[in-house]
């Protein structure tokens, strides 16, 4: 066993990483943010998976109206947009704590290369958009006869 001279500079500097690590986290930024924008911006949290031959993207969208979406694919992007609604049922005085965001997201997915856009389905139920995506058929090998 060797014996390592303590440094308490190198404390200060794995502190000062966890610390920026903290304030860096999104949970975060809408307290320390100035920008307006930033304090309604928001991400739904997504989910995407393989079932029976499709690609699944699940969103959860809480609060979201089906109008207030749109679902748009432009060279192989898919982008889920929309707006969650402020409420205005209670008066910002009376609150103890407001930790739900409202405005405006967006997310992008890139899609594989061979995907039929006009077999794309989706469904919005119970708040959960729910997005299926046909996988592309695998290009099978083909044998080439010599003559």
């Amino acid at each position: 066993m060797s014996i390592v001279r303590y440094n308490p500079a190198n404390e200060m500097v794995n502190f000062y990483n966890h610390l920026g690590n903290v304030f860096n986290d999104p949970f975060f930024k809408p307290f320390f943010s100035n920008s307006e924008k930033e304090i309604k911006a928001w991400n739904p949290m997504v989910d995407i998976f393989e079932e029976n031959d499709k690609i699944v993207v699940k969103a959860d969208l809480p609060g979201v109206k089906k109008e207030d979406i749109s679902i748009n694919i432009e060279n192989r992007i898919l982008t889920l947009k929309g707006e969650r609604l402020e409420e205005n049922e209670t008066k910002e005085d009376s609150f103890f704590r407001r930790e739900r965001s409202f405005g405006t997201f967006q997310r992008s997915f890139t899609l594989p290369a061979d995907i039929k856009t006009e077999d794309i389905k989706a469904e919005f139920k119970e708040g959960i958009l729910r997005v299926e995506i046909p996988m592309p058929e695998e290009k099978k090998a083909k044998q080439i006869e010599i003559k």
